[in-house]
This record gives C-alpha cells, sequence and structure tokens, in this order.
C-alpha cells in the first residue's frame, strides 16, 4: 500500500486534474510561473523572518528602557 502525503491531498483538493497529471508524472507546463511564486514565497518568508526579529528587538530595548527607569528612579530616592 502507497502512503498518501498531506501535501498530495491538498493537491487533490484543490484540483483533481492537477493531481492525476501528478501521480502520473506530467510535469506541469508553467514553470515558469510556479518558480516565479516559489521566489515569492521565499521573499516573503524572509520578510517576516525579519519582522519578527525586529518585534523581539524592540521589546527587549523596550524592557531594557523600564529596567533603566526603575534603576535611575531608585538611585534618586535614596538619600
Amino acid at each position: 500500500m502507497r502512503v498518501i502525503r498531506a501535501s498530495e491531498i491538498g493537491a487533490y483538493l484543490y484540483c483533481h486534474r492537477a493531481w492525476w497529471y501528478q501521480l502520473q508524472g506530467i510535469a506541469s507546463e508553467n514553470q515558469q510561473e510556479l518558480a516565479s511564486g516559489s521566489g515569492f514565497h521565499r521573499s516573503h518568508g524572509r520578510r517576516v523572518l525579519s519582522a519578527n526579529l525586529l518585534r523581539a528587538a524592540g521589546w527587549i530595548l523596550l524592557l531594557a528602557a523600564l529596567v533603566v527607569a526603575a534603576v535611575t528612579a531608585t538611585l534618586q530616592l535614596l538619600p
């Protein structure tokens, strides 16, 4: 019995004919568009990663500023 992968189920649900062509080993005629889409997804993934890193850096800097403010306020209150 052949193993059915989740991506294969997704391909079948999206387009039965495309799934059948893929099963028969027939290559898609729109290779240029597929390559372009893959490049777009890679680029988008990099942008999402950099946005997440910048958000994390922002939270770290905010936390550092709060610590500095707390230390400064504490030192000013001590005689």
